[in-house]
This record gives structure tokens, sequence and C-alpha cells, in this order.
């Protein structure tokens, strides 16, 4: 009897102390989630130029991977901040992307012309620098890339899903007010009018004449000829070459010795990258997603907030090219 009653006291300690660590623990992710969100704002503060504690002249490199969003303001402020920089004396413009969002690419063309008009800008180009992503090379003095580098692509896109024929067949009527015939052009829930279509095509083909006139002025090129190759296809380095897209076909290296050359600097001059999150930024979010993700998972909570994740926020007309 007295062996019982033991075995139920040890026990409904156990669940007491069971019961305090779990406590404990939700108490300890919480925390970590709020020192991450303030560590994240302070963070996001900061300016993404890092080359201001460098006192000797030097170059500086911006790297433009993957999807060009919306919002470049982590880029455009970096470029601002080195052409305001004395020691700075060049930009280094490393580019593999498809492309992306027209206004991003808009804004980011037009904060490289205006560091290009201080100091020189090489463009390099990996696997693409298409659409949007060749649209930010168009201010550079030269623009490098591989044979193998897809780019080109001059053109814009807006496209939107329907859903008609589908809400048809299940019986679902969607009933829609609007403020004019237009206004809910383009629609999930019935095909573009004939008026909405020449509307869209409008707005298209005016973005479309903005990306032809940046190809004019950055390749000094007739509109003519820039028309004649802005029908949308993407071309190879070797065949941008031919027609006059880019001026070089090279690498890394052939573009950061022509750009130390352009800044007459000597020797291997430094290169400082700009516009990225802080490494500590990225560590600290990494410690704390670990931590976090550890303990959400044991309890059975979805872990998936606490991954570091990148997301190029993309809305509106896109410039990509899209196999």
């Amino acid at each position: 009897m007295s062996s019982g009653v033991d075995e139920t006291v040890a026990y409904s300690v156990q669940k007491r102390r069971l019961r305090r660590w779990r406590i404990g623990a939700i108490a300890a992710v919480a925390v970590s989630i709020m020192i991450a969100g303030r560590y994240g704002q302070q963070s996001r503060s900061d300016s993404f130029y890092s080359g201001g504690s460098i006192n000797t002249p030097h170059l500086v490199q911006l790297k433009v991977y993957g999807m060009i969003g919306s919002d470049v303001s982590r880029w455009t402020k970096a470029l601002a901040d080195a052409d305001k920089d004395k020691n700075v004396k060049g930009l280094l413009l490393d580019i593999d992307s498809p492309g992306g969002a027209v206004t991003g690419g808009e804004e980011l063309h037009d904060a490289v012309e205006r560091f290009a008009h201080d100091k020189p800008v090489v463009a390099t180009m990996r696997g693409m620098g298409a659409s949007a992503g060749y649209m930010i090379a168009l201010p550079s003095k030269r623009i490098f890339a591989e044979r193998s580098t897809l780019t080109g692509s001059i053109g814009v896109l807006m496209e939107a899903p329907e859903f008609s024929g589908v809400l048809n067949k299940i019986g679902v009527n969607v009933q829609e007010l609007v403020s004019g015939p237009l206004k809910g052009q383009p629609s999930l829930t019935k095909p573009i009018s004939p008026e909405g279509h020449a509307m869209l095509q409008g707005v298209v083909s005016n973005l479309y004449d903005q990306f032809v006139t940046m190809v004019v002025t950055g390749r000094h090129m007739p509109e003519e000829k820039v028309r004649s190759l802005a029908d949308g296809r993407p071309y190879t380095g070797e065949q941008a070459l031919k027609v006059g897209l880019i001026d070089n076909i090279g690498g890394q290296e052939d573009a950061r010795n022509w750009l130390s050359k352009a800044a007459g600097l000597s020797g291997e001059p430094k290169i400082v990258t700009i516009g990225e999150e802080r490494k500590t930024f990225s560590l600290k979010r990494r410690i704390f997603g670990w931590f976090g993700g550890r303990v959400m998972s044991w309890l059975g909570l979805d872990a998936d907030i606490f991954l570091p994740q990148t997301r190029a926020a993309i809305d509106g007309a896109v410039s990509i090219w899209k196999p």
C-alpha cells in the first residue's frame, strides 16, 4: 500500500516538473522571438553600405541574384551611400537574375544610373541577366557576359488567372459591384472584356516603351534597331555581343580588371560588397531559428516561423524571362 502511494506521489512530482519545464521552454521561445524581432528591426535600420570605415581608394560590388522584387530599397540606399563616399572609385554590378518586377527594376536602374553619372560602373552577368535583370545593367559603362549567359528578353508581361469556367461547372456565381466598367479588369471570376484587354494592353505597351527608351539611352542605339531586337526573346551572350546588347565576353576577373583601369586604380584594389544583410543578423536568425524550431517541434507546433526566409515580393507588371 505504501509503495503504491509513493509511486503516485513520485508521478505527481515528475508531472509537475515536466509542466514547469514546458512552461519554461515556451517562455524561452517567446523571449527568443522578442530578441530576434528587436535585433531584426535594428539591423534593418542600419545602412547596407559597409565601406565607410575604409579610408583608402577601393571599389564596391553589388550582387543582384535571383528575382528582383518590388522593394529594392536596400540596394538603392547602399548605392546612394557608396556614391557619397569619396574613397569609392567604381562599382562592379554582379547580376544573375531572370528579372522580376518592372517597378523594382526601374528603381534599381535609376540608382545605378545616378552612381554611373559620378563614377565608372561595369556590369557582369553570370547564368542570367534577362528582362529586368538586363534593365539594371544598362547604365553601366561596360557590360560583360559569358558566352552561355541568357540575356536580353526585353519586354513586359502582365497576367492574371481566370476561373470562370471552373466556377460555372460547380455552380458558383460571383456578384461584383464596380465603380466603372474597367475597374474590375482583370478579374479572377470573369474573362477580360475587349475594352479591358485594350486598356491593359495600353499599360503594357507604355511600360515596354519605357524599357525600350532605357536600352536606347544605355546602349546608344537607334530606336528602330532596339525595337527589332526587343520582341521578348532571350539571347545568349555570344548572340548579344553580335547585336550590340553587351560589350564583351568575359567573367568576373575581366570585369574587375576593366573597372580598376577605368577607376585609375593600380594593382588589385580592395572590393567591398554592399547591399547585403549583415552576417551577424543572419547568424543570430539562424541561432534563434534552430533553438525555436527544436522547441516548437517538440511541442507539436509549426516551426516554420523560425526559419530564415527571403522572398522577393513582386506586384503589378513584371519583366521576366520564363522558359
